[in-house]
């Protein structure tokens, strides 16, 4: 990799956050930082790996009427494992069930018409969170098969799942884990954070550099900041919306009552963030060449209120 382009001074200090979804898609965008992680992954040497590339990350749909699904990383191995990723940092309601609807839609979706079984290939999700998604344990790192419930023998291995839970990682790290030292960099907040996992491997100071490039890179920086923002506001009106919601509970005295003071207190959160949110991802997703039609689908609107903010922004 060639040296990262220099910074002007009053920059210096300005690094991406790789939690934040845009800059962890850009930094898998680099072959040799892809290839280090999946190696993390599945427990093998880097050199054992042939090749990865990455696949589109829309999932088809059989009908109009099926969830169309969004990935963050989608990666094929030359085997056929696919693996997609996501980074997500706030709480997710249902996130086990998001898990399984994205892990089965990409298991069918690579049997062709008229193909048998005995073609299908293994398909791994993994989920990197920045919250606790099991509350009452300390493991940090897990992955998941199909067990018999008896025998717990395994039934099959060609379905996986991987949770990587950011907040619970050790201060201290073993020096032979390098899902542990992908996780740390995952997580840095400042250059030093990035600077210190540089030295474990050629993969992780290929992923350093990337982030120093990617940094330097006025337009990459103003896309990132587009989507920080984007979900800055979307947290900020679902903290607001929950205590709002928490003291209509409270003035009701009773527990049922509180829980619907949540409930409600959410759903006006959402409507508070996700305006911004909206406009801003609707700007960013035309810019990228994506449909009115399937912009509208994935954010609940219609086309004509998609193209109100394009029109408005000048962006058609």
């Amino acid at each position: 990799m060639t040296q990262a382009t220099t910074q002007t001074p009053a920059d210096n200090n300005y690094i991406m956050h790789p939690t934040v979804d845009y800059c962890f898609k850009e930094l898998m965008n680099n072959a040799k930082v892809r290839k280090g992680f999946v190696a993390a992954l599945l427990r093998v040497k880097p050199e054992t790996i042939e090749g990865t590339s990455l696949l589109p990350t829309s999932l088809s749909r059989a009908s109009e009427n099926d969830k169309l699904g969004i990935l963050d990383v989608l990666v094929l191995l030359t085997d056929g494992t696919r693996i997609d990723m996501e980074m997500q940092v706030a709480t997710f309601q249902a996130w086990q069930n998001r898990i399984l609807f994205y892990l089965c839609k990409m298991y069918t979706d690579q049997l062709k018409k008229g193909e048998d079984y005995s073609k299908m290939k293994k398909c791994i999700h993994v989920s990197i969170l920045d919250f606790n998604h099991f509350p009452d344990d300390e493991e940090c790192c897990r992955t998941i098969h199909l067990h018999d419930s008896k025998t717990h023998a395994l039934y099959s291995d060609l379905l996986e799942i991987q949770i990587l839970e950011l907040k619970k990682l050790p201060k201290e790290l073993p020096d032979d884990n390098d899902v542990l030292s992908w996780m740390r960099f995952f997580s840095g907040k400042k250059k030093e954070d990035f600077q210190a996992m540089a030295g474990k491997n050629e993969y992780l100071d290929e992923a350093y550099n990337t982030l120093l490039e990617l940094s330097a890179d006025e337009k990459k920086r103003l896309e990132y900041e587009a989507r920080e923002k984007a979900l800055r506001d979307y947290n900020f009106g679902m903290n607001c919306a929950r205590k709002e919601g928490e003291q209509v509970g409270e003035e009701r005295g009773i527990a049922i009552g509180k829980e619907r003071g949540i409930a409600i207190g959410e759903k006006r959160g959402i409507a508070i963030g996700n305006e911004q949110r909206d406009r801003d991802l609707i700007i960013t997703w035309t810019k990228q060449g994506r449909s009115d039609s399937e912009i509208a689908e994935l954010l609940n609107l219609s086309e004509d209120a998609v193209r109100k903010v394009q029109v408005e922004e000048q962006i058609e």
